[in-house]
């Protein structure tokens, strides 16, 4: 499963060998979900062996610009090199944990699913197609949330949110927990992502069954 939706969401996969081999993918030169663009994207797994998709006219450069690096030379590089060549130098290139799961924790069930463009979704949840899932307190008021980012039928990122008061509670794990084993129950695989420093996110993704097993995510983004 997550072999079919890395081809999907890269153009390619597995790596076909060591390092980051370029692609030209169609799809960055299309708008995400979200409708915001996504000129690079890729994973690298445990062993440094990884696969990076650019739009197809950008791909022999790209692939020129790091070639011979191992998986930690080229992120450097491409930090560093990337946005301008693509002509975004107001954007930067980041490297983040790549977490997936298809058997996610047990947890007890938190929250209820509602309609993201329903009453008393927070700003953030808004833009989130279907349904998100919202923890509320006895007052109805927001306590803790899950988007859904439908990459692709084949994985769907999960991205939570907790509101300080509700923090230390273990309600974002619960509902990432419950996210994560809809989306497999869909015949699909849960992917987390986050920025390696941030360790309360960590926590939530380990104690959902969304392990660290050494493999990273690289994408080019807006400065925001």
């Amino acid at each position: 499963m997550l072999t079919r939706f890395l081809q999907v969401w890269l153009g390619a996969w597995p790596p076909p060998g060591p390092g980051i081999t370029v692609v030209g993918h169609p799809a960055r030169d299309k708008p995400r979900w979200d409708g915001a663009e996504q000129l690079a994207l890729g994973v690298t797994d445990a062993d440094g062996r990884g696969v990076l998709s650019v739009p197809p006219a950008h791909r022999a450069a790209v692939a020129d610009l790091i070639a011979g690096l191992d998986a930690d030379a080229a992120a450097e590089v491409l930090a560093e090199r990337l946005p301008a060549l693509l002509h975004r130098p107001e954007q930067v290139f980041f490297t983040g944990v790549f977490r997936w799961s298809q058997a996610p924790a047990a947890l007890p069930d938190a929250g209820a699913w509602e309609p993201s463009d329903g009453p008393g979704i927070p700003d953030w949840l808004r833009p989130f197609p279907g349904e998100v899932l919202i923890a509320r307190d006895a007052d109805g008021d927001y306590l803790a949330g899950v988007g859904l980012k439908p990459h692709d039928v084949s994985g769907i990122e999960i991205s939570v949110g907790t509101h300080e008061r509700a923090r230390g509670q273990g309600l974002a794990r619960r509902l990432v927990a419950r996210a994560a084993r809809r989306i497999v129950a869909g015949d699909a695989v849960a992917v987390y992502l986050h920025d390696p420093a941030n360790t309360a996110s960590a926590r939530v993704a380990d104690a959902a069954g969304l392990p660290d097993l050494g493999w990273r995510v690289h994408a080019m983004a807006g400065a925001a």
